[in-house]
């Protein structure tokens, strides 16, 4: 998730663009910005930067294995067939 420290940056950059008048509620407004990022964020379900590397990471791997399993199957499949042949051939 995010740091807090962003929430606390982001609230305070809202609260600091409110007119003059209201700068006496900066700080019970900044909390409230606060409480709205979090849960909003909350409910996006986000990942970190570093979840989303390593799982960028997993797929990689995963897709390499799935190509060379595939390479496999098709030389496999490739043989499987002239194997029949021969041996029909053999029979004849």
């Amino acid at each position: 998730m995010l740091d807090p420290k962003t929430f606390d940056e982001m609230a305070r950059k809202f609260a600091s663009n409110l007119p003059p008048g209201l700068r006496e509620f900066q700080q019970e407004m900044e909390r409230n910005f606060r409480t709205t990022l979090q849960s909003t964020f909350n409910r996006l379900d986000l990942v970190t930067r570093e979840e989303f590397d390593a799982q960028a990471k997993v797929l990689s791997r995963t897709r390499a294995q799935l190509e060379a399993l595939e390479e496999r199957v098709a030389a496999l499949e490739g043989k499987g067939p002239e194997t029949t042949d021969e041996s029909t051939s053999d029979q004849s």
